[in-house]
C-alpha cells in the first residue's frame, strides 16, 4: 500500500502563492531542491488539480535545457517517470506523457488508489490537498517553510479542517528555510 503524501513550499505565513499569484519568492536552492529530490524519489503517481497540472507540466520538457541546475535534472527525470492524474472539468487532454484525466476527485477511487499502489502517491496544489486532508486520505505533510511572509495569497493548508499530527522530522537549510515533516 502506497502513502499519500502532500509536499508544499509555503511562506512563514502559510501561502504557496502571494495576492498575485506568484512564488518566485519560494523557489528551492539546490540544497532545498536536492533534499525534495530525495522525497520525491519513492513517488510512482501525482494527483493534480488543472491549475497545478499545468505548472507542472513544464517539467515535461525539463532536462533538455542545457544549463539547468543539477538538481533540477534529476526532478524533472523523476517527475516524468511517474504517472500522474489531473482532476479537471474543463481540460479535455493531456500535454504529458503518462497523465490521464479524470472530471473530479472522487476520495473513494483514491483509497482504492492507496492499496493497489506499490509506490507512494503525492498530492499536489493546496485546493485539491484540501479535499484530501479533509476526506481524511492524506497519510504525510512535507511542510517547506520560506522565511517570508506575503499577508495573502493561495492558502497551503485548508479551513475548516481539524487534524491533528505528529512531528515525524525537521531540518533547516542554508537559505532560511525550515522543513517540517508529519504523520496525519
Amino acid at each position: 500500500m502506497g502513502k499519500l503524501i502532500y509536499s508544499a513550499i509555503a511562506s512563514l505565513d502559510g501561502y504557496t502563492t502571494d495576492e498575485d499569484g506568484t512564488f518566485g519568492w519560494a523557489e528551492p536552492d539546490e540544497e532545498v531542491h536536492a533534499f525534495v529530490n530525495e522525497l520525491e524519489r519513492p513517488v510512482g503517481t501525482y494527483l493534480y488539480g488543472r491549475r497545478m497540472y499545468e505548472v507542472m507540466a513544464a517539467w515535461e520538457e525539463a532536462d533538455v535545457l542545457s544549463d539547468v541546475r543539477p538538481a533540477i535534472r534529476d526532478y524533472a527525470r523523476i517527475w516524468q517517470a511517474a504517472e500522474k492524474i489531473v482532476y479537471s472539468k474543463t481540460l479535455e487532454a493531456a500535454t504529458t506523457s503518462k497523465t490521464r484525466i479524470e472530471p473530479e476527485f472522487e476520495p473513494e477511487a483514491v483509497r482504492r488508489l492507496k492499496l493497489a499502489a506499490v509506490r507512494d502517491i503525492s498530492v499536489g496544489g493546496p485546493n485539491l490537498a484540501s479535499q484530501a486532508i479533509a476526506a481524511g486520505l492524506v497519510d504525510e505533510l512535507h511542510l517547506f517553510l520560506s522565511p517570508i511572509v506575503v499577508g495573502r495569497g493561495n492558502q497551503a493548508l485548508p479551513d475548516g479542517v481539524r487534524v491533528e499530527l505528529a512531528l515525524l522530522g525537521e531540518r533547516r537549510f542554508g537559505n532560511g528555510v525550515v522543513h517540517l515533516h508529519y504523520g496525519l
